[in-house]
């Protein structure tokens, strides 16, 4: 059993010793072959899917550049997978984000940082909306701010009422997105005009 504790707080001994009890209490042996190195792994699962949690994604918008754009800017199709703070189990899917600057643009990639770095704590799809607009508010100064998030949750999926297929969809609106039913009705169109 490793005794490292990371950089980032996880304590992978303490997550060991909690999956081997997990693993009698559900009537297993842990000692047995198949599964000697589970505790380990799901160690390091859990340091993987839990990395966001002592990051701070406001640091991927620190750098901008002054552009005197001021029309919608919009990445479609980002794909994450977080887990439900609920259940521990994993919800996937795609979040789309869009922004009004105000004489400010960040580099594209930037977005898809911040997402990677909300999902990968305990999370909730609602919160997670909410927070990637919110820091676009917050950091870039933006006239209006826009995140939709549709995902699949298998917490809803693969236990309880087991209804695969089903999406959550959240949105966010803010700034012109929410004041302006123009603007709001731009980045939907943009979002979903391509689906059929």
């Amino acid at each position: 059993m490793s005794k490292k504790i990371s950089s980032r707080g996880i304590d992978k001994p303490r997550i060991e010793r909690a999956v081997r009890e997990i693993l009698c209490a559900i009537g297993e042996n842990p000692d047995r072959e198949g599964l000697l190195e589970t505790p380990a792994r799901v160690a390091r699962m859990y340091a993987e899917l839990f990395q966001g949690m002592d990051q701070d994604p406001s640091i991927h918008l620190k750098k901008f550049f002054t552009e005197q754009y001021d029309e919608i800017v919009l990445v479609k199709d980002i794909s994450f997978t977080s887990i439900c703070e609920h259940h521990l189990l994993p919800f996937m899917g795609k979040v789309h984000i869009g922004y009004l600057p105000d004489g400010r643009v960040i580099g594209l990639s930037k977005l898809a940082r911040v997402v990677e770095t909300i999902a990968r704590r305990p999370q909730i799809q609602e919160r997670m909306t909410e927070q990637i607009a919110n820091l676009l508010v917050d950091n870039l100064k933006v006239r209006g701010a826009g995140v939709i998030i549709e995902a699949e949750h298998t917490c809803m999926t693969i236990r309880g009422i087991q209804k695969k297929g089903s999406v959550a969809v959240t949105s966010a609106m803010k700034g012109t997105f929410r004041k302006d039913e123009r603007t709001r009705t731009e980045i939907l169109h943009l979002i979903f005009s391509s689906r059929k």
